[in-house]
């Protein structure tokens, strides 16, 4: 009887608040993911590569882990709280029939063990199922393949997940219900009161307001600007503008609802008493809606910026070649071969190990620099070209390219021919050139989209320049094709010439790096990334050093950046859905415990002749503004927050990609934003069900 009594309030619980157990639900799967992350495919492969990045990562898991610990405690307390709150009166009654006080006590935690158990249950197969596809998605995603992939269980992150939650579900709720338990029968029967705040004058909340605006703007100014990024003390006085600026704006936003009731049209029904449920409402939960607010807009920022930073950054490159060979920069100068000679001697030594058909693509990159003169100044003259430069309007990206280009005076040369098959390779046209003209090369990390587009504007009328005295016409738009894998080879200016031009300037002086190609019979069925690590081994098998050569992979080249890929995507995600299910589930508590606060309203609306239809619309028009203002001033500030991100942490390479990062983080903000609307209507929906508990007059003893 008692079990059966236990079973049913616990299942009432759950369907009266879904909200809070599913919030449950989706704490269970974070705390498996980011405690499992160890054991996925992709970061058992980046260990290999970048162990000691890998592994400061790891270190910080369990900093995240108890940080999220501290904050569900809250949410699970104030949830339980509400849900204790509405349940007085019926424990009341229990008391009244003759349950002990120990055995109501035993009851409450009774029923919190089924909840928890059953969240359990439920959240951490779902959990596993996610964690193996995320991990199926990046392998795929990265080139690993998923042939290889096995289904791996984190013993470890299960137990740890199913103890920190009963843990902190126990303490919340050893303290909720004891002090129910401990509550004399005639406060238990009786309704809550309201207990509202002494009102200020309305000039007070108007200049808060105010302060917390120029707070706040003060906080993105020196975020956007990068001042915060210089100093700590400058990030300190950043955030703390940033937080109190809001919590002062919530404070002050009484004045926006009241300047809003004396204005509006009073349209609809329940005009005047929505508004004035909401200013009460606001004022009495300013703080905790300023909180909120915060962390919607800390968790807009981290899906923002993380999804942004790993979708653009997986394509700031594009990927032409896997491997790239060429001369130990330690050979003894004796024993260097001649440039035409490079090619042919890899090529060998590859065939010599039996790795040629590993490849389906081997060429030769020629590069080097000006040797028909003595002069290392003035070599390049393009004096059309800065004119007409100077003429564009001002601009930071126009006196950047002005001085890079003034310093482009010795410039690099470039084989066409071998451009050309990189290229062909990319999917490209090739250039024909007549043998007076040439191409400009600017490597892709050192230039941008907004300079790229100046010099290409003026290229498009062949202005005329002077090589070493010779006329030579620029022609074409700016290429940027990495020439090697290795990306510590960069050319910031350069020239491509046809190839008798380049031979004749270079006077047969020039570098040679041998780029590959991998086969499909080396991927097929393993990915590109097992396929380069499979090959790695053999090349470091070889002693090249002694041979004279040295190689780089694209393995080996997007390692750190496939790491900080990874780990921008998973920490960001992780940490964003925890600050969503925390601000909404305490939005939503702490409306649903107004309206039980204020229930006697709605019974004098009730026997006024209000309608449970009229009743349920004007609930939820609350809960529209209630939660719409936190949510909307967190999305006009993530917007400043995510560009505030990008100046701070990126590298000048992907900063030239922020324009295509800010579309994606704007694209997921969009969607969050979704997300917060079905928060929305699954408050009000809780909200319908406790409305129609009153519409039945209650006599009053």
């Amino acid at each position: 009887m008692f079990s059966n009594l236990i079973l049913r309030n616990s299942k009432r619980s759950r369907k009266e608040n879904g909200l809070f157990f599913s919030s449950l639900v989706i704490s269970v799967i974070a705390f498996y993911i980011i405690l499992s992350i160890s054991n996925q495919d992709i970061m058992r492969f980046l260990q290999k590569m970048e162990s000691e990045a890998v592994e400061k990562l790891l270190l910080m898991i369990p900093v995240f882990y108890i940080m999220t610990l501290g904050i569900l405690f809250f949410l699970i307390y104030f949830a339980c709280k509400y849900q204790l709150q509405r349940r007085r009166h019926e424990f009341g009654v229990y008391l009244m029939m003759g349950m002990r006080r120990r055995k109501l006590f035993f009851m409450l935690m009774a029923e919190d063990f089924v909840s928890s158990i059953l969240a359990l249950v439920i959240g951490l197969p779902m959990a596993m199922l996610l964690s193996e596809m995320i991990s199926l998605i990046t392998a795929k995603l990265v080139g690993m393949g998923i042939i290889g992939h096995r289904f791996t269980l984190s013993l470890p992150a299960v137990g740890l997940t199913v103890v920190g939650f009963l843990v902190i579900k126990l303490i919340a709720f050893l303290i909720l219900s004891g002090n129910i338990s401990r509550q004399e029968i005639g406060s238990l029967l009786a309704d809550t009161s309201c207990n509202d705040k002494k009102q200020k004058p309305a000039g007070i909340y108007g200049l808060s307001a105010l302060c917390g605006i120029v707070m706040l703007a003060a906080a993105y100014t020196l975020a956007i600007q990068g001042i915060a990024w210089q100093k700590s003390t400058m990030m300190l006085l950043t955030l703390l503008l940033g937080m109190t600026g809001t919590l002062f704006l919530f404070y002050g936003m009484r004045s926006f609802i009241a300047l809003l009731i004396r204005n509006g049209k009073a349209g609809g029904k329940l005009y005047i008493f929505n508004f004035r449920q909401i200013q009460e409402n606001v004022i009495r939960q300013s703080t905790s809606l300023a909180i909120s607010s915060l962390l919607i807009f800390a968790a807009l920022c981290c899906f923002g910026a993380g999804i942004g930073i790993a979708n653009t950054g997986s394509r700031l490159n594009t990927h032409v070649l896997d491997y790239t060979f060429g001369l130990s920069s330690n050979i003894a100068l004796d024993r260097k071969p001649e440039p035409a000679q490079i090619f042919s001697n890899i090529q060998e030594m590859l065939k010599d190990n039996g790795l040629e058909n590993q490849f389906s693509e081997l060429f030769q990159i020629r590069e080097g620099r000006i040797n028909t003169t003595e002069e290392t100044e003035n070599v390049l003259v393009m004096n059309t070209v800065m004119d007409s430069l100077r003429k564009l309007p001002e601009s930071e990206d126009r006196d950047i390219l002005l001085n890079n280009l003034e310093d482009a005076d010795y410039p690099h040369v470039i084989c066409l021919s071998d451009y050309n098959k990189l290229l062909q390779l990319a999917g490209k046209p090739i250039w024909e050139l007549a043998s007076d003209q040439a191409a400009i090369y600017c490597d892709s990390d050192l230039t941008n989209d907004t300079r790229n587009a100046m010099l290409n504007e003026i290229l498009a009328a062949h202005p005329q320049a002077e090589l070493d005295g010779n006329p030579v016409s620029l022609t074409g738009e700016v290429q940027s094709l990495s020439l090697a894998t290795d990306r510590s080879i960069t050319l910031d200016f350069a020239l491509i010439l046809p190839d008798e031009q380049f031979f004749y300037y270079t006077q047969g002086n020039y570098d040679v790096f041998v780029n590959g190609v991998l086969s499909e019979d080396a991927t097929d069925g393993i990915g590109l990334m097992n396929a380069c690590f499979a090959i790695n081994e053999k090349l470091d098998a070889i002693d090249l050093e002694e041979m004279g050569f040295e190689y780089e992979s694209y393995l080996q080249n997007m390692g750190r950046q496939l790491f900080y890929m990874v780990a921008a995507s998973y920490i960001t995600s992780y940490l964003a859905i925890i600050f969503l299910v925390v601000s909404n589930t305490i939005m939503g508590v702490q409306f649903l415990m107004n309206q039980q606060r204020t229930g006697r309203r709605y019974q004098t609306l009730v026997r006024l002749g209000a309608t449970y239809q009229t009743l349920c619309h004007s609930a939820r028009k609350q809960i529209s503004w209630f939660m719409g203002l936190p949510v909307l001033i967190a999305a006009m500030s993530s917007l400043f927050g995510v560009k505030a991100l990008f100046a701070g942490i990126l590298s000048l390479e992907v900063q030239n990609a922020q324009g295509e990062m800010l579309v994606t983080a704007a694209i997921i903000i969009l969607l969050l934003c979704v997300v917060e609307f079905v928060y929305m209507t699954a408050i009000k929906r809780s909200s319908d069900r406790y409305l129609l508990t009153l519409m039945q007059p209650q006599r009053e003893e």
